[in-house]
């Protein structure tokens, strides 16, 4: 099992001047990094992937589609070709960053909606966007780990068996799921039954408090999930993921109107805490 924090608590764009804070993260003892793959030429992502090598901390990414001209499911045939390209994008500097597992609501654009549930036609328009997105990631090495988000935040698959049942049509190894506590928490009826039912999909996962703060203040089955973890076998990364008010954009895409910790050192500190103690109570060990 890997531990890693994400860096969306502090920005979108990583680059050396982090260096402190990455080297802080690694002494307190994760493994690695979520880097976000939003911006930027793939020399930037050698660069950081260098330091990164330097500072020993291993990495995945994450993106997200945020622009409705480039939705993945939307009618016009030259708007899905631009999501498509955005992602062949993604993935490209996602190999210079040295990472293999890219994740994110990588099925549609986030926040946007059509006033109607996904329909048939749209899930057809996201099998043909997705199995050529994973050639393209198979091309590299690296596996896409599509999200199930809140109803609030998008509409095509809300739920791990919504889904799961995407994948299924998909039916391409290099396309997975990644299950996200805070999401399933509001949409699943049973979340650890969801990840349960689900688990030959999931390629990552995101510890996420129920109001994205610190992991272990909330309510969100912590015992429950670490005893599903090791039941389905998972072996690999537990990420945290938090989000702040700091970056103005982000926290109106996440709905993030007020500080949910003292400070991002305590997220970090005291949530990688909180999963090397779960992950001790349940007989799981971090690799290191």
């Amino acid at each position: 099992m890997k531990i890693g924090m994400c860096m969306f608590l502090w920005a979108t764009k990583i680059d050396p001047t982090f260096e402190a804070l990455l080297r802080d993260i690694r002494d307190t003892g994760f493994d690695g990094v979520e880097i976000p793959v939003f911006e930027g030429v793939e020399n930037d992502y050698k660069d950081l992937a260098n330091l990164l090598d330097d500072i020993g901390l291993e990495r995945t990414a994450v993106t997200a589609i945020g622009d409705p001209a480039m939705n993945l499911i939307s009618p016009q045939r030259s708007e899905r070709q631009a999501g498509v390209d955005y992602m062949k994008w993604a993935l490209d500097n996602t190999a210079a960053l040295g990472a293999t597992q890219v994740s994110g609501p990588l099925h549609s654009t986030l926040g946007h909606f059509t006033g109607t549930g996904p329909t048939a036609t749209e899930f057809a328009y996201s099998i043909e966007c997705q199995r050529e997105i994973g050639d393209h990631a198979a091309s590299l090495g690296i596996t896409v780990g599509l999200e199930a988000l809140n109803r609030f935040e998008c509409y095509l698959v809300n739920t791990m068996d919504a889904l799961c049942a995407h994948l299924d049509e998909i039916n391409h190894p290099r396309i997975c799921a990644m299950y996200d506590t805070f999401h399933a928490n509001i949409e699943e009826a049973d979340p650890i039954g969801a990840l349960v039912r689900n688990a030959v999909h999931v390629s990552h996962i995101h510890i996420s408090e129920n109001d994205r703060g610190v992991p272990g203040r909330g309510n969100i089955p912590w015992d429950e999930t670490f005893a599903a973890i090791r039941d389905i076998g998972y072996d690999g990364w537990l990420t945290i993921e938090s989000f702040g008010r700091g970056l103005p954009d982000l926290a109106a895409a996440t709905k993030v109107w007020r500080d949910f910790a003292e400070s991002p050192e305590d997220v970090y500190r005291e949530g990688f805490r909180h999963i090397r103690t779960s992950l001790d109570a349940v007989g799981l060990k971090q690799n290191t």
